[in-house]
């Protein structure tokens, strides 16, 4: 693989788009109703700060990813940002239907990685296969045992 493709970030792209809509959406229709309808200035803020809430969860669903490179991987999820060194990895999973993939990690841990979605179809299956050929190649030993 090429070294620009093969570590080119990984990213959703139907729950990015969906995601980053409907942040648009809520934050729109939020301006628009605090304006428009007769509220308290209480009320006002307290029905601003939601919409806002809303929409930030929104932008985080949407830029979720795992970033690799040279030395190891970071995966930024909905909440939680992490860093791996590839010895880390152990094995990565996409089966058994769940919605992205999961890393087995050396510590005996798992961790998701959202930036892989089963949503994204076909495509998810080919960034799962490219992540697993990273790993591989960046954990290979002389003897690889």
């Amino acid at each position: 693989m090429p070294d620009e493709v093969s570590h080119a970030p990984f990213r959703p792209r139907l729950a990015r788009a969906v995601t980053l809509v409907l942040g648009v959406l809520v934050l729109g229709l939020t301006a628009m109703t605090v304006a428009v309808l007769p509220f308290s200035v209480g009320d006002r803020v307290g029905f601003g700060l939601v919409g806002v809430l809303i929409a930030w969860f929104c932008w985080r669903q949407a830029t979720v990813a795992a970033v690799p490179d040279a030395d190891g991987l970071t995966v930024r999820n909905l909440l939680l940002t992490r860093r791996l060194a590839w010895a880390e990895v152990v094995l990565v999973r996409f089966g058994g239907g769940g919605p992205w993939v999961q890393l087995d990690l050396a510590d005996g841990d798992t961790l998701a990685v959202m930036g892989i979605q089963r949503a994204d179809g076909d495509l998810a299956v080919r960034e799962a296969r490219r992540l697993a050929t990273l790993v591989a190649v960046h954990t290979a030993t002389p003897r690889d045992d």
